[in-house]
């Protein structure tokens, strides 16, 4: 109690009391009237929606989720029939198929498992590390010259004037200069073979020099504005078509020579001559074009006479096509001059030839280019594939630092630090130098000729027939079954039976093999013996043949170049033939 407070009177004026009543129960809104359905409401008439809702049983949320994700409501047959003929046209009333009981749990069982699709993650940025290594091989691809890269091989002959044509091509381009030009012509004066200096170029040891023929291959490159070429002068006597038979076996493209001079001629085209076996081979190791020039027009003897031409042409076109030549698509003729330079760089004089001119722009004997430039640089070739596995088989080899490979890229690009195996050795390596001519590389594509620097491997690792590859690697068998084409047999041995022994070339290797059995023949009349014992002259034989060793070779159906063959004797060509089955 406080004793100093007011004691208390009431309030006259105050309200009486009264207890608090409860607050009456808020009045119910009238339900809203239906209104109009709008665009982004539900037509509950939709056939789509109708399905959608059966197929999720009847929950209207779920059916909502799978109309909002139409790409996996087309893992239905209902909806996609549906959908699909909605789509036929606007004037086509749909009927909805209603699940029928027997797949009703099924259905469910599926819409159960439906659930709207995330959104397409974004992929992580790439690390320091990927970047540099898309930006390097990118560079790499742009350090490769776009121009494209021709193997020009030099058959026919001896004395057709091959090594002639081939220096004169290397000075019209500027890649030898005038002063060892003097040089050679005083050399070839002193040898009184005046005419020789240009062969001088590419016949570089004193033995070729003075008999005047050429022994191993020559090789040398020249530019053009539109590719790079590399010559690779053959040998054109009998005794050294090994070492032609190796230099084609890289070429792209075979200059078949001819030499237009009364008698030589006929001594070359005749049985017994190297124009047909050359010409054979060429097609057997597999260029895409054969480039027939008549040489020596201008000499005495024919003064670029036209009935001569004519008539060389005109004998040389059967034979190229029983050799397989198609002579519209993969021939061509042309006349020239080696030594004078006529119709090679440049046009010949029409003082001196009134006929080329009009011959070559109506196209006759598939010749519409005026020189020998302008028609290997519009010749078209099938496309290389760079991005197969790589296939370099090995030519030759030397050790500077290391082991040095010489080959030519068959398929594939090879780089520098990049991993491969040698077949049939089976040895892993890994390329450490890459060379394109004598330039430095770091990749080269096909086509290329190249020195592959190969870390850890010895020379006596590294051997001719040798094939560098990648994955899927190429098979090394001892036995293989093929179709061959006989062309020809030795004097004391008229027939090819079980036991024939041959050497077997096939794109670098050169292998000793024998003929294991001959299952079947066809003759010239197409008359086929399937239980046959041997093969004469001017059949085709299937057979299996053996290798004394182990060699890297494909079938003629996967990668032809790896695929074709050649069997020689006794200095003869006995059959041309491609790989079926390894």
């Amino acid at each position: 109690m406080n004793p100093n407070a007011s004691s208390w009177t009431p309030n006259a004026s105050a309200a009486s009391w009264s207890p608090p009543v409860p607050a009456p129960a808020p009045v119910p809104e009238p339900e809203p009237e239906p209104m109009e359905q709008g665009d982004d409401e539900i037509d509950e008439n939709d056939p789509l929606w109708k399905a959608v809702l059966n197929l999720a049983g009847g929950d209207r949320a779920k059916a909502e989720r799978m109309i909002a994700n139409p790409d996996n409501l087309l893992q239905y047959p209902e909806i996609a029939a549906l959908l699909g003929d909605s789509e036929a046209g606007d004037d086509v009333v749909m009927e909805v198929e209603e699940p029928t009981p027997a797949n009703v749990e099924e259905v469910v069982e599926k819409t159960k498992e439906l659930t709207v699709s995330e959104p397409t993650p974004v992929p992580a940025p790439l690390t320091v590390k990927e970047k540099a290594a898309i930006a390097k091989k990118e560079a790499e691809d742009e350090d490769i010259d776009p121009r494209e890269h021709v193997n020009l091989v030099f058959i026919g002959h001896v004395d057709a004037g091959k090594s002639t044509l081939s220096g004169n091509i290397l000075y019209l381009t500027d890649n030898v200069d005038k002063r060892t030009i003097e040089r050679y012509e005083r050399e070839a004066k002193e040898l009184n073979r005046e005419s020789w200096f240009l062969a001088f170029i590419m016949d570089t040891n004193d033995e070729e020099r003075a008999k005047g023929k050429t022994v191993e291959v020559g090789k040398a490159c020249f530019e053009t504005e539109a590719k790079r070429y590399t010559i690779l002068d053959a040998p054109g006597h009998k005794n050294y078509v090994p070492n032609m038979i190796m230099g084609a076996s890289q070429a792209d493209v075979g200059v078949l020579v001819i030499s237009a001079r009364k008698g030589e001629f006929e001594t070359g085209f005749d049985r017994g001559g190297q124009t047909r076996e050359h010409a054979m081979l060429a097609k057997t190791l597999g260029v895409s074009y054969l480039v027939v020039v008549i040489n020596k027009m201008d000499d005495p003897t024919v003064q670029w006479k036209k009935p001569r031409f004519d008539e060389c042409v005109t004998k040389l076109k059967p034979f190229l096509k029983s050799c397989g030549y198609k002579i519209k698509k993969e021939v061509r003729f042309i006349p020239i001059s080696g030594i004078v330079g006529d119709n090679v760089k440049d046009e010949v004089d029409p003082s001196k030839c009134k006929w080329w001119k009009k011959l070559y722009t109506a196209g006759e004997h598939n010749t519409t280019s005026p020189t020998l430039f302008h028609l290997l640089d519009t010749l078209k070739f099938p496309e290389r594939d760079s991005k197969a596995s790589v296939r370099i088989p090995i030519l030759d080899r030397y050790s500077d630092r290391g082991t040095i490979a010489m080959g030519k890229v068959e398929s594939g690009t090879v780089r520098v630090g990049q991993k491969v195996m040698m077949m049939p050795t089976r040895n892993a390596y890994k390329i450490s130098g890459l060379w394109a001519g004598e330039e430095p590389v770091t990749a080269a594509k096909p086509g290329e000729n190249v020195l592959v620097k190969i870390a850890g491997c010895g020379t006596e690792d590294a051997q001719k027939g040798f094939v560098l590859c990648t994955e899927p690697f190429c098979r090394a068998v001892t036995k293989f079954i093929c179709e061959l084409a006989i062309l020809d047999m030795p004097d004391n041995q008229p027939i090819m039976t079980a036991g024939f022994n041959a050497m077997f070339h096939c794109h670098t290797v050169e292998e000793d093999c024998s003929v294991v059995k001959v299952f079947e023949t066809t003759d010239r009349k197409g008359i086929v013996n399937k239980n046959a014992a041997f093969g004469k002259v001017g059949m085709r034989v299937v057979c299996m043949i053996e290798t004394e060793r182990s060699v890297p070779v494909d079938t003629f159906a996967h990668m032809s170049f790896m695929g074709r063959f050649t069997l020689r004797t006794e200095g003869k060509t006995i059959g041309i033939g491609k790989i079926t089955k390894l």
